[in-house]
C-alpha cells in the first residue's frame, strides 16, 4: 500500500493511498477519523462516496477486474484532482483510497472522505473528486468476462 500525505495551509490536509490489497473502507474512515483530533469541533460535515465492483458491464457479466497504474504519475494526478476541488470550496480534510491489482464483485475499489465546516462543501468536493478520478486518473482497467474472455474498459460510466 503506497500512501502519500500532503500538508498545503495550516489545518487542511489531504491523504491518498494507492492500495494493492482489498481494504474495508467503514473501518478505514473509521479509523482516519479517529485521527482527526485537530479537527474536533471544526467540521461540521463528512461527505463519504464509496464505489465497488460490479457484476455486469456493457451487458456482459463480469467475473473480475485488474485495475493497473502508473505509479508516481497516479499518485501525482490524484493530488492534482484533489487540489483542484479545494481551490473551488473550502475543506479542512481530504482522504482517497483507491484499490489496484485483481477485483472481484462487491470488492470496494475508491473510498474518498471529505471534511468540511459546511456540507454543500463537503458534497462538491467530494463529487469533484469522483468526477476527475473517473474522468483524469490514469487507471486502466482490463475485465474478464464470465465466459473467460478478457476486454479493456475504454470508457467510464457517466456520472
Amino acid at each position: 500500500m503506497k500512501s502519500l500525505s500532503f500538508h498545503r495551509s495550516p489545518g487542511v490536509e489531504m491523504k491518498i493511498e494507492i492500495c494493492a490489497a482489498p481494504f474495508d473502507p467503514m473501518q478505514a474512515l473509521a479509523t482516519y477519523q479517529e485521527s482527526l483530533t485537530g479537527l474536533r469541533g471544526r467540521y461540521g460535515a463528512t461527505a463519504v462516496f464509496i464505489g465497488a465492483m460490479r457484476d455486469v458491464n456493457e451487458g456482459n457479466s463480469v467475473q473480475s477486474m485488474t485495475l493497473e497504474h502508473y505509479p508516481g504519475m497516479t499518485e501525482q494526478q490524484l493530488q492534482q484532482i484533489v487540489t483542484s476541488a479545494e481551490q473551488r470550496w473550502e475543506v479542512l480534510e481530504v482522504l482517497v483510497m483507491h484499490r489496484v491489482g485483481t477485483l472481484y464483485p462487491n470488492d470496494p475499489i475508491v473510498l474518498v472522505a471529505v471534511w468540511s465546516a459546511h456540507r454543500a462543501a463537503a458534497f462538491e468536493v467530494c463529487r469533484a473528486i469522483v468526477e476527475g478520478l473517473k474522468s483524469q486518473a490514469p487507471f486502466w482497467k482490463k475485465e474478464t468476462l464470465s465466459d473467460g474472455a478478457q476486454r479493456w474498459v475504454e470508457k467510464n460510466t457517466a456520472g
